[in-house]
This record gives C-alpha cells, sequence and structure tokens, in this order.
C-alpha cells in the first residue's frame, strides 16, 4: 500500500513544479509593459549648462507616465545631432541599471553628463538636437540641444564625451 502515496506525491510536486514556470521571460502584462515614449510626457533640463570648452555639463531628463503601468528595464537612448551627423550617447561606464515600475502619473529621470567641447572644432560635435528612445522601443522623441558644442573623444566629434545615466525614481 506504500506505492500509491509515494506515486500521489510525486505527481503533485510535478504540477506544483510546472505551475511555478511562467514560460517564458521578459516583461509581461501582470508586472506591466515596457514604457512607451508617446505614452510618457518628457521634459527636458533645467541644465547645468558647461561654460567653457573642457568644462562638465549635465542635463536632467524627466518622465512622467502619463497612461498604463509600465516598465522601464534597461538604459534611455540617447542620440545627438548635428547636421547630417549622429552621435549615440553610451551609458555610464560601470553603471548598472534595474527594473523602474511607474503607475499612471509616476516619474522618473536619467541625466546625460557631457563635457563642452570647442565651438567650431572639428573634433567638437556642433549639436543641434537630442533623441530620446526608451528601452524595450524603436519611437523616438526629439528635442533641441542648447549646451553648447560636445567634445569628441580621441578627436572624433562621432564619438561624444558624454554619458546616460540609470533611470531614477522621482518624486515621493
Amino acid at each position: 500500500m506504500r506505492v500509491i502515496p509515494l506515486t500521489v506525491t510525486a505527481l503533485a510536486a510535478a504540477l506544483a513544479l510546472t505551475a511555478c514556470d511562467s514560460g517564458g521571460s521578459g516583461t509581461n502584462s501582470k508586472n506591466g509593459s515596457a514604457c512607451e515614449i508617446g505614452k510618457v510626457s518628457v521634459q527636458v533640463g533645467p541644465a547645468s549648462v558647461a561654460p567653457a570648452a573642457g568644462d562638465t555639463g549635465e542635463v536632467p531628463v524627466s518622465l512622467t507616465n502619463q497612461s498604463a503601468p509600465c516598465t522601464l528595464d534597461g538604459f534611455p537612448g540617447v542620440t545627438l545631432k548635428a547636421g547630417g551627423t549622429s552621435a549615440t550617447v553610451p551609458a555610464q561606464s560601470g553603471a548598472k541599471t534595474g527594473r523602474l515600475k511607474l503607475a499612471k502619473g509616476d516619474s522618473a529621470t536619467f541625466s546625460i553628463s557631457y563635457v563642452r567641447g570647442k565651438d567650431g572644432d572639428k573634433a567638437s560635435l556642433a549639436a543641434t538636437s537630442l533623441t530620446v528612445s526608451l528601452p524595450g522601443g524603436d519611437a523616438t522623441q526629439s528635442f533641441p540641444w542648447k549646451y553648447g558644442a560636445v567634445a569628441g573623444k580621441g578627436g572624433s566629434a562621432e564619438n561624444p564625451n558624454a554619458t546616460v545615466s540609470t533611470f531614477q525614481q522621482a518624486g515621493d
């Protein structure tokens, strides 16, 4: 008679383990979907502008969720543009990102740190606009860049001396 209780116990354990499998990974509807650029309001600045070539400036970017709960999972995408030149701004070295869930009305921020370049120097990117995208989406939103030229690394304007921080919860 001992065989039946062991079989039932083994079957129950197998069913319990199967029930724990979510069947996939990534952001799902239970945890909220990825935040979309068209469903959040985005504000750039006010900035701490680098006053002269070689100085460092910081441009805060704030976003507020205007829709259903969503998740920011990764770094923001930032591109600086000058005429026909586009330069992607990399994430801060050593920065780690986590998941940040935003309910409707919740806000988050990130910062763009940059080194001011010399105006008219071929090793500086004379940026005129900034494009922002959110992780998990292809949509972008553009804003004017009015903080001066951005120094290039290694003498290349297409490799800006700038970085993007992780998302941080804003507000209460």
